[in-house]
């Protein structure tokens, strides 16, 4: 009986930290959103096997995109905010 029980509070315990990890995620995006010119996606095709990138103007969008990447057991993504460097005009 009590095996039962460490094994719900495990679960609860991961599920917290879970939701804590998508609600950082989600806060680091906003934040980097106002500054950043672009997001990029590093996905894995798992239709071919390859490493993919795809760019997206919006968080929102490269988080849709990237949830999308995840779904089987096998598929995984990364979400970078990207900032465009300034270059110095010549002289």
């Amino acid at each position: 009986m009590q095996t039962g029980i460490m094994k719900n509070n495990q679960y609860s315990q991961q599920l917290d930290q879970q939701q804590t990890e998508q609600r950082q995620f989600e806060q680091d995006l906003s934040d980097a959103q106002d500054g950043a010119e672009y997001f990029a996606v590093t996905y894995l095709d798992t239709d071919c096997g390859r490493i993919r990138t795809e760019s997206f103007d919006d968080a929102a969008a490269a988080d849709r995109f990237a949830n999308r990447c995840v779904a089987g057991e096998d598929g995984w993504a990364v979400v970078d905010a990207i900032r465009v460097k300034e270059r110095r005009a010549a002289a």
